[in-house]
């Protein structure tokens, strides 16, 4: 093979193409991936490895010492994710005959159940908006777009007004992978964005900017950071102790169809999960909850003082 091609500048550029363009990976996906190669790069430099010569046992020792950093299990299972998209890349692409990540295994991983908030704390996080702010009103409308639809940060962040059907009660997101999918929205969510879109209506947007949904007080799109922010802000101003992000509004979604009696592929659909074992979390967090119920109110329990 061209000595240029194997080159490890000229084999990441082409690394990251592939994911761009025949992966269809969003920005931040390719940035974790970068990371991740980097963090494998770094490896190979210090053990006088190169990619097309290092082994199984040289990735079992990379594994070992990302544990040795006190990098978390499942941190560790992305980053290894990671370098196993790199081998196969490698291998499909002739810089080498054989795939050493086929037996390379990933820590464990212990059953994590995400926080949920009831319909009870969603208003009262919604209630506890000042209406009196511009901001007010987008960012009701953010949190009651959240979890009447399901979204990532990443499809909110990104909704346009070209993807809203209101009259159908539909939207059209991008998900993973510029997956696309129709989710329906609720009345209470299109009535919380008219009454930002009275407001919106008033501002200077910038240039490039007009097809965007939620916009800052610069009139460009909003950043995921500034979200986890406001929604962080609100919680403690609503008084709800529970440590939560954007993505609680979405779990908080899907725990509440499935309490309400909806089949789990029809929740799959709505979250653009690929793959049903993501979906089949929720069915733990329900078992949860309704153990948690029984414990507090029934009268067994009460009479017992467990209440």
């Amino acid at each position: 093979m061209d000595t240029d091609k194997k080159r490890p500048t000229n084999i990441m550029r082409d690394y990251m193409r592939y994911l761009k363009l025949e992966r269809s990976f969003s920005p931040n996906t390719l940035d974790a991936y970068k990371r991740d190669i980097i963090k494998l790069s770094d490896y190979l430099t210090h053990a006088g490895k190169t990619p097309f010569d290092v082994k199984l046992e040289d990735l079992q020792t990379f594994a070992a010492g990302l544990h040795d950093l006190g990098i978390g299990a499942s941190s560790q299972c992305r980053i290894l994710s990671g370098v196993r998209s790199f081998f196969r890349f490698l291998l499909l692409n002739g810089y080498r005959d054989d795939d050493p990540t086929e037996l390379l295994e990933s820590p464990q991983l212990g059953l994590h159940l995400p926080e949920v908030l009831s319909t009870a704390e969603v208003d009262m996080l919604e209630n506890s908006i000042d209406l009196s702010k511009w901001e007010g009103h987008r960012n009701r409308a953010i949190i009651e777009t959240l979890f009447s639809c399901g979204l990532r940060v990443s499809e909110l962040i990104n909704l346009r007004l070209s993807n809203l059907y209101i009259k159908e009660q539909y939207i059209r997101v991008f998900g993973k992978g510029s997956k696309e999918r129709l989710v329906p929205i609720s009345p209470r969510a299109i009535q919380e964005l008219d009454n930002w879109f009275l407001c919106r209506n008033d501002m200077n947007i910038k240039p490039g900017e007009e097809d965007y949904v939620f916009l800052n007080r610069r009139g460009a799109h909003l950043t995921r950071t500034m979200i986890l922010i406001m929604i962080k802000r609100q919680a403690a101003e609503a008084g709800i102790k529970k440590t939560i992000s954007p993505h609680t509004l979405r779990h908080s979604f899907a725990t509440a169809l499935l309490e309400g009696g909806a089949d789990l592929r029809v929740i799959q659909e709505m979250l653009g999960h690929e793959n049903i074992d993501t979906t089949e979390i929720y069915t733990h967090i329900d078992t949860t909850m309704l153990r948690q119920e029984i414990l507090e109110h029934h009268p067994r329990n009460i009479k017992n003082g467990n209440k």
